[in-house]
């Protein structure tokens, strides 16, 4: 990649990040009293970080078996509760037990 390309798509996420930010900072100068959109804006950021990361599990192992093992450990997890370091310890140790165990039965 040029030093032009790069500087032109630097520019551009640059312009989009700041729009993503200022248009709803420009629109909307009152507090948001509605607890139906203030409900929906709290759950945004979790959204999109779930769409962000749960397709990406899928393809970081290399079987689609531990993927979704892992997968099911985290969703446990999280809903006891646990610290995000130990979701993510306890689910790629549960990746490597899937894969070792499937490969000792292959």
């Amino acid at each position: 990649m040029t030093a032009s390309v790069f500087f032109r798509y630097l520019i551009v996420m640059a312009g989009v990040t700041y729009l993503i930010r200022a248009v709803p900072f420009a629109m909307f100068r009152k507090k948001i009293k509605n607890k139906y959109v203030k409900s929906f804006l709290q759950y945004v950021p979790f959204a999109v970080l779930s769409a962000m990361t749960i397709p990406d599990i899928f393809f970081a192992t290399d079987m689609l078996v531990s993927a979704v093992a892992a997968l099911a450990v985290a969703v446990i997890l999280a809903y006891r509760e646990k610290s995000l370091l130990t979701v993510a310890l306890v689910s790629c140790v549960s990746v490597y037990a899937v894969e070792f165990a499937v490969r000792l039965v292959s």
